[in-house]
């Protein structure tokens, strides 16, 4: 990391300051998409696992939810290389359409009621999007802020990306108790609920239109300015032995 420090040009304390606030306003987004679920859980048993009775439904929810977590490894794994290759901009645009893009269909998406066995499936499915896209954005947004930061303050910068989880957790629920309080708790758990989801999709178009505002991180274009970019980063990462020891 040292390295990066080194090798990147100098940045002006306001491109610094738009980097964390673009990067960090994208994840804390990203987060509050992903939080979502669990914070509804018992509301979208009752709607997509009604099949079954209500303490499985309750446990199927919360396995659903838990599959985003675990695809989270195979997105850092995939988008990290995808940064690598073809600059960490373009991957940011991606995953944070990825994310909003099926935060936006489970807001629209039939009912166990409507379509059957294919609602939870599908909504397994954008659950499995969703944590590859958070998998993808976390370790980059954290990435392209390092790759700003002048020495000796990349952890004071990078350090605002570790808190868009709890930025996100907390307005995930300030949005449902403000739905929840507008609807009521009977219309609420009926079609109220899908607000949330569905206010997602104007977060995606801001969050879209600040980071078409962004330049590729100056390490980045450096080392493609040099011919040096990374052809098979994850033989290079794991294939020596002295980057695992790091």
């Amino acid at each position: 990391m040292s390295s990066i420090a080194r090798g990147a040009p100098a940045t002006t304390p306001a491109e610094e300051r738009k980097v964390i606030i673009a990067s960090s306003l994208g994840t804390v987004f990203e987060w509050y998409d992903f939080y979502l679920y669990g914070s509804l859980a018992a509301t979208i048993a009752k709607q997509f696992f009604s099949g079954v009775p209500e303490t499985q439904a309750l446990i199927f929810a919360l396995l659903a939810f838990a599959a985003g977590f675990a695809v989270r490894p195979f997105g850092a794994v995939f988008f990290g290389r995808i940064g690598d290759l073809v600059g960490r901009k373009y991957t940011f645009l991606v995953t944070i359409i990825i994310m909003g893009a099926s935060t936006f269909g489970v807001g629209i998406l039939p009912t166990y009621a409507q379509i059957g066995v294919a609602a939870p499936i599908i909504l397994i499915i954008l659950r499995l999007l969703q944590g590859l896209a958070l998998g993808g954005e976390y370790g980059g947004a954290a990435t392209y802020v390092a790759e700003h930061a002048p020495q000796g303050k990349r952890g004071a910068h990078t350090a605002w990306i570790q808190t868009t989880a709890t930025m996100g957790l907390f307005l995930s629920l300030l949005v449902i108790l403000g739905c929840r309080n507008y609807f009521g708790p009977k219309d609420f758990d009926d079609y109220g609920w899908r607000v949330p989801f569905l206010i997602s999709i104007f977060l995606l178009a801001i969050s879209v239109w600040i980071r078409t505002k962004l330049n590729e991180s100056p390490t980045f274009q450096r080392m493609k300015a040099e011919g040096k970019q990374s052809k098979a980063p994850l033989t290079e990462a794991f294939g020596e032995w002295k980057n695992l020891k790091l």
